[in-house]
Formats: structure tokens, C-alpha cells, sequence
């Protein structure tokens, strides 16, 4: 018995164990990973879609034509004019305006609004109207820039700054283990600063994938940054060395799919749909997305998100910084 509790203490003392629990941390990571995002973004499918409606007529049978095509439910918002739909696409409210007139229909599609989603109402609107016998008309009124076709750079954009943003909070802690909780802080904020100046300047102005409203893409692209460093900050106070392993839980499994940048929130299962935009991956992307396409309707709410995820954990950083094992006093 003795000889079987020394051996346990001589590998519980060895490199052997940790070893095997990354084994097995890494294998299942690799597992979620691809099992989360395939879940999010392989198969997208509506569920719950705002379309302002303007207009009157025989057409409204498309309507529910539309519906049943998509195997979803239409969120209708009606609108007197077509001016007041168009201020609906203009504030996200609606992702398409149907325009019903007489025994015709035209759908007015968004794709800035999600690209998506108009690839979805654009392939099912024919048809619909084949159905019933209603010509549609389909028109695309709020078009993506014609060097990002599908859509997809504000996604890649976050994902960079939440990606490097907690890779930056790892690399301090692994290379600048003596820095005092201010000069973490500092550090993480300048990091951050520099790399939100870059990722905007390459995307724009080295590539030109996107016209961006430099000054306010380069906020946002900084505070993604900051937040996602000082999630790790946190999360490495609270339980150490294995901090990587809700960080990466929080902002690349859940956080990342669940965005709305690579699939919009009315295609992502339920549940993704309605935290994502709770979280800085989600909250990064709908700032962006509103300062590139909705410039004037910018809203507060991601600005909100980051501030408040930015703020609980970098207090509780300093509230459980004691337990750091590596910080010099202040």
C-alpha cells in the first residue's frame, strides 16, 4: 500500500500528469471546437425573421407563402410607407422590405444587413411566388462592399482581435511575470491600442478589403482587444494556470459562432441566437457592423457589453490579484 501511494506521489510530482490531462483537454478541445462551430455555421437555417412589409394588395398571399418556403416564422412588421420600412433596414430592425402592390410583390433585400439571410430570401422568394401566383420582383437595396461579396471580413476582424487579444494576456504572463497589476493593466491596454491600429490599417488601407470609419473601427477593434486580454487576466487570477481553458470556452467556442459575423443571428440555432450578442465576440461584430453599413445609427448596447466585460473582469483581477503568484507589489 505504501509503495502504491508513493509511486501516486511520485506522479502526481512528475510532468507525467500534467501531460496526460492535456492529452485529454486537447483532444476534447479539438472535438468542441469543429462540433461548435459546424453546429453554428455547416447547415444555417431561418428561424425568426423581421421583414418590414409596406404596401397593400392581392400580393399578401406571398407572405405566407414565404413563410412556408422558409420553414420559419416571419417576424411581419408593417409600415405605413416605404420610407419608414427603409429607416427600419436603416436601424436593424428588419433584414428585407416587402412591397406589396396589387397582384405583385417585390422584396428588397439587405445584405449588409445579413448577408445570409438575403442569400436565403433572395432562393426562396421566387418560388414562393411561383406558388401562389404572384410575380416578385427581387432587388438588393443595401449591398455589402464589392470587395467583400460574402460578407465575412467584420467576422475575420473580430475573431483577430479576440484571438490576439487573449494570446497578448498569455504571452505577458509567460515573458513579463514580475509586472505589478497597473503595468499589466497598462500593457494590456497598449497591446490592444497597437493592435487595433493594425488590423484596422492592414484591412483597409493594405488591402483594401473594407472602407472603415477608421477612428471608430479602431476603438472597436482595440476594445475587443483589452476585453479579451483582461477575460484571461481574470480568469488566470482565479484559477491559474488552467485559465486557458474558459477563456477559450467563452470567447472562441461559444463567443465566435455565436457572433452573427459569419452567420446572422436569425440563422443560428436558438440559443447561440440569443446569448451572442451578450458576449464580446458578439458585441465587437455589431459595432462594426453598424459603424461600416449604418454609419448615424450606431448603438450603444456593444459598446455597453464590451465596457461591462472589460470593467468585472478587471476589477475582480484586482480584487484576486493576491492570489497571483508572479505580480510584484504595487
Amino acid at each position: 500500500m505504501n509503495l502504491v501511494r508513493d509511486r501516486w506521489a511520485d506522479f502526481r510530482g512528475s510532468p507525467y500528469l500534467p501531460a496526460i490531462v492535456l492529452l485529454v483537454i486537447l483532444a476534447s478541445a479539438a472535438g468542441l471546437f469543429a462540433g461548435s462551430y459546424c453546429y453554428a455555421m455547416a447547415n444555417p437555417a431561418p428561424r425568426n425573421i423581421p421583414v418590414a412589409v409596406t404596401g397593400q394588395g392581392q400580393s399578401s398571399a406571398f407572405l405566407h407563402a414565404l413563410d412556408e418556403h422558409l420553414d420559419t416564422s416571419l417576424s411581419v412588421q408593417e409600415y405605413p410607407t416605404y420610407a419608414r420600412a427603409a429607416d427600419a433596414i436603416e436601424e436593424q430592425r428588419a433584414f428585407a422590405i416587402v412591397i406589396l402592390n396589387g397582384r405583385q410583390a417585390t422584396l428588397a433585400t439587405a445584405p449588409a444587413s445579413g448577408a445570409s439571410v438575403a442569400r436565403i430570401l433572395t432562393e426562396a422568394a421566387p418560388a414562393a411566388g411561383q406558388s401562389v401566383g404572384v410575380p416578385v420582383t427581387v432587388t438588393d437595396i443595401k449591398p455589402l462592399q464589392p470587395t467583400d461579396p460574402q460578407g465575412l471580413a467584420i467576422f475575420y476582424i473580430s475573431l483577430a482581435a479576440v484571438i490576439i487579444g487573449f494570446v497578448g494576456a498569455i504571452q505577458l504572463n509567460v515573458h513579463a511575470k514580475g509586472l505589478n497589476p497597473g503595468e499589466r493593466i497598462a500593457f494590456t491596454a497598449a497591446y490592444s491600442a497597437l493592435g487595433g491600429l493594425a488590423i484596422c490599417s492592414v484591412v483597409d488601407h493594405l488591402l483594401g478589403v473594407l472602407r472603415l470609419p477608421f477612428a471608430e473601427s479602431w476603438t472597436i477593434s482595440s476594445l475587443t482587444m483589452f476585453t479579451s486580454g483582461m477575460v484571461f487576466t481574470m480568469f488566470n487570477v482565479l484559477i491559474g494556470r488552467w485559465a486557458m481553458l474558459p477563456t477559450w470556452g467563452l470567447m472562441v467556442l461559444i463567443g465566435n459562432p455565436s457572433s452573427g459575423g459569419a452567420v446572422s443571428w436569425p440563422l443560428l440555432p436558438s440559443p447561440l441566437g440569443l446569448v451572442g450578442r451578450w458576449l464580446p465576440p458578439g458585441a465587437s461584430v455589431d459595432a462594426q457592423h453598424t459603424a461600416i453599413y449604418f454609419q448615424g445609427h450606431q448603438r450603444a448596447q456593444p459598446f455597453i457589453t464590451l465596457a461591462v466585460w472589460a470593467l468585472v473582469c478587471m476589477t475582480t483581477y484586482l480584487i484576486w490579484v493576491h492570489r497571483h503568484p508572479t505580480a510584484r507589489p504595487t
